[in-house]
């Protein structure tokens, strides 16, 4: 018999409804799993053993009365910038010490109401500041993968690292992860398993710790393309709460898996060969080419031209937006409050230990982009900018292309506290440069495990859609996943 915790979402699935397993036996498998494990990838901040046995026992009883919703007892991890009512929710940062709201966000509320079990929540970069998952206060996530003959510890990508590492430990079945510039897709990408960002609205962020609330979107990282797409189906809504969701039906995104892409034509991007790219990813894209051409797709070279000021323009629009929406954090109503001899001194030495580097170095940013003098320097051009970008994918779409088709990452995962990128946050910020123009635009976006590289580390490549089209992303990813087939790390835990 397959180990439990092995089992995809719809393997699980379709074995709890065929009564061969039970959603307690499931449960208990991944507890028992992560209680063995956690200690060595630190991708669990808070395990919720008693709440995960609760509601996997009401899924039993849903179950046997034949009322099982779309996920009923299955196991999930939550990153830790979605609230959890009554559950620790504290964006891995300091400053939120303690904090359990009392309320669910919509996303989790959604996984619940389809009978899923939440086993806990998952490390991240704090604020979801970060490509590494180092900035955490937990301290960083330790990626299941490692180099061959190496013992080297490497990062699991980030902001969403523990989600990443956690599904590809296979600690949880599914994770909920969240993207502003590529969060959800790099850790997929370095973890070898499949992350999707949904178009802007999709999901609701009602209830989701803001990090820049233009870019931020949520999705799942999964082991496999249906996997995403049985998640995505029950993550989004439209939502009163968020006015920035949108009010357009959930298809049944499963069924497009299998699904013909012949005729469908894929662009691809010339902005995209940067310098110094490694020769792997650009054989891996080329594989990728390969196989949708060999699917029946069209292949098509485009130009997107403002692709090369998305970096800049992001790294001044995101900060801009996180030191506005991380003014709230002031030790006044809810977690940390370091004592201060009157209030502003009690907001500065709060803030002062509460909030880690990188959230600070942001913030700064941020509130210097955004001051009197600079803001139509800096933040107004930005926008401008923006709206290029936007455009450059709209005219690629409108002339017929269906989805393009990009690396994921400029390379495999690095090591924890890389000299490198400790010393250049600019070298760390170049993780994002294949994603963060789907976030400036909107744009669904796919990362999918295409390939190891020389040293056997799992690299991805990535689709991205017209909006609200993510059913032609699991399309094609699809095709590129059957010819890819699945990767797993090799035990060593």
């Amino acid at each position: 018999m397959t180990d439990l915790t092995h089992l995809t979402i719809a393997e699980a699935r379709d074995r709890l409804h065929a009564k061969d397993i039970s959603a307690i036996e499931l449960t208990d498998a991944y507890l028992g799993a992560i209680d063995a494990a956690n200690e060595t990838f630190n991708a669990y901040v808070a395990v919720t053993h008693d709440k995960a046995r609760e509601m996997a026992k009401a899924s039993d009883e849903r179950l046997a009365a034949g009322k099982g919703g779309a996920l009923e007892g299955i196991p999930l991890g939550i990153k830790d910038l979605f609230a959890t009512e009554g559950v620790h929710t504290q964006a891995a940062s300091h400053v939120l010490d303690g904090f359990k709201p009392r309320y669910e966000s919509t996303v989790t509320a959604n996984l619940w109401a389809d009978g899923a079990v939440m086993l806990g929540k998952l490390n991240m970069d704090e604020f979801a500041m970060g490509s590494s998952n180092e900035t955490s206060y937990y301290g960083p996530v330790k990626n299941p993968w490692r180099a061959k003959g190496s013992n080297v510890d490497l990062v699991p990508g980030g902001s969403s690292g523990g989600s990443a590492a956690a599904v590809s430990a296979f600690l949880c079945a599914g994770a909920t992860a969240t993207d502003t510039g590529g969060s959800i897709r790099q850790p997929a990408a370095f973890t070898g398993t499949v992350g999707i960002k949904p178009t802007y609205g999709r999901c609701s962020r009602w209830g989701t710790v803001a990090f820049a609330s233009s870019l931020d979107q949520a999705g799942p990282i999964t082991r496999d393309v249906r996997d995403a797409a049985i998640m995505l189906k029950s993550m989004a809504s439209v939502d009163a709460k968020d006015t920035t969701s949108v009010d357009r039906p959930v298809p049944d995104y499963e069924t497009a898996l299998g699904q013909s892409v012949k005729g469908m034509k894929i662009g691809i991007p010339k902005e995209y060969r940067v310098d110094g790219m490694p020769e792997e990813i650009e054989a891996l894209w080329q594989k990728g080419i390969a196989w949708l051409k060999d699917a029946g797709a069209e292949i098509v070279d485009i130009s997107l031209p403002h692709t090369k000021y998305a970096l800049p323009a992001y790294y001044i629009v995101a900060p801009a937006e996180a030191s506005s929406n991380l003014a709230r954090y002031d030790g006044v109503r809810y977690g940390l409050r370091v004592p201060g001899k009157d209030i502003i001194d009690m907001y500065e030495k709060t803030r002062a230990a509460g909030f880690g580097r990188e959230v600070k170095r942001r913030i700064m940013i941020g509130t210097y982009v955004l001051s009197a003098g600079y803001y139509d320097a800096y933040y107004v051009q930005a926008q401008k900018v923006r709206t290029l970008i936007k455009k450059d994918f709209e005219d690629v779409f409108h002339a017929g292309v269906d989805a393009i088709l990009t690396p994921a990452t400029p390379s495999a995962a690095f090591g924890i506290a890389d000299q490198d990128m400790a010393a250049d946050p600019v070298k760390m910020y170049l993780n994002d440069i294949f994603t963060v123009t789907v976030n400036m635009a909107g744009l669904p976006g796919i990362a999918v495990p295409a390939g190891l590289d020389g040293k056997g580390l799992p690299l991805g490549l990535q689709l991205i859609g017209r909006p609200f089209e993510e059913e032609t992303l699991f399309r094609a990813s699809h095709v590129i996943e059957q010819a890819a087939g699945r990767f797993e790390p090799e035990k060593w835990w």
